[in-house]
This record gives structure tokens, C-alpha cells and sequence, in this order.
């Protein structure tokens, strides 16, 4: 299914973060949303995913979306299996689930808990959650920062192997990024 916003407007306050926004993100397309800070990337998404209402305007999406947000949004007290199993449920085994944390560069940590996590071990484990979660679009707020070159290029490749041909909405600011993982980009002014 298509994602089709008409006509977005967003304001806070005397602050107006989108205007008319209108575009059609097709089925299967990624797509990178960038641009400076504070031109609305991060609006736009929480307005796409139905977090934010818009103050004018539509949106038609999937009703089931996954996303990775700014911050984690990760339990700190429970473990990487148990934020994991938190939005996949029993879909995954947790041997399947110490496959995936391999595969993205935390082989062993399955059991231990967020709090206990660099930043780049949690960025990973938002990004493995949302992408193991059942969805047919999904929504990335700069899901690759805080991770060093070679961490990130290894997470992006394994992240573009598991969207294939799944809807996604991208924000970013790195050129790399977008041109590695976007069918096409939208540049927010």
C-alpha cells in the first residue's frame, strides 16, 4: 500500500513546520527524507505515522508500521531479547533473535540489560527490534547515528538486506547513507 500524505500542515504555535506537504510514497520504495535542522524531517514522520495530527491535511498509510525514533525508546531494565520479544512477541526464538544481535555486531548480549549498553549498542538493538517487528512500513529517525564508520556500514548493509521491498521513510543528514540505502530523496527546505 501506498503512503499518501495530502496537503500537510503543521504548526507550533507561530512556528509552521509543514506547509501543503504533498507526496505519494509508494509500495516498496525507500525513501530518504533530508535536510537542515528544524525544517520538519522529524515532524513529518511523527504526522506519517499517525503520532502527530496534522493541523490541515491527510495521510492514508499501512496500519501496521514499525519505527526507529531519535531516541531508542528502549526498556533500560529489561534485556536486549526482552525489548526485542516486547514488539515481535514469540515470532522470533531467542536463538534466532542471538542470530540477528550477530549478525549487527553483538554477538553474546542478548542478556544483558539496556541500561548496561554504550549508545551504539542501543542504537542497534532499536534498530533490530523495529526491524524484526511485523510491519508494512517503516520509519527511521537517523536510525544509523552514533555508530562508527565500520559498525554502521556493516548494520546498513544488513538493514538494506531486510527491507527489501518493504515501504521506508528515512531521515538523515549523511550524504552516504542516502545514496547507500534510498531509491530516491526528498530534500525538506
Amino acid at each position: 500500500m501506498d503512503i499518501i500524505a495530502s496537503d500537510i500542515s503543521k504548526s507550533f504555535g507561530d512556528n509552521r513546520v509543514l506547509s501543503d506537504f504533498s507526496r505519494v510514497f509508494r509500495e516498496g520504495s525507500i525513501t530518504a527524507v533530508t535536510g537542515a535542522s528544524g525544517c520538519g524531517k522529524s515532524t513529518l514522520l511523527s504526522v506519517l505515522m499517525g503520532i502527530l495530527a496534522p493541523d490541515s491535511g491527510s495521510v492514508i498509510r499501512p496500519e501496521r508500521i514499525s519505527a526507529v525514533f531519535q531516541e531508542n525508546r528502549l526498556c533500560e531494565n529489561l534485556t536486549i531479547s526482552a525489548n526485542i520479544r516486547l514488539v515481535t512477541g514469540k515470532r522470533y526464538s531467542l536463538s534466532e533473535i542471538s542470530g540477528e544481535l550477530a549478525v549487527i555486531g553483538l554477538a553474546g548480549c542478548e542478556n544483558k540489560a539496556v541500561r548496561e549498553l554504550s549508545g551504539g549498542m542501543k542504537r542497534r538493538t532499536a534498530l533490530l527490534r523495529a526491524l524484526l517487528a511485523e510491519y508494512d512500513a517503516l520509519f527511521l529517525d537517523e536510525p544509523f547515528k552514533g555508530l562508527d564508520s565500520e559498525t554502521k556500514r556493516s548494520v546498513m548493509e544488513y538493514c538494506k538486506r531486510k527491507i527489501v521491498g518493504k515501504t521506508v521513510i528515512f531521515v538523515t543528514h549523511d550524504r552516504e547513507e542516502r545514496d547507500f540505502m534510498a531509491d530516491e530523496a526528498i530534500e525538506m527546505k
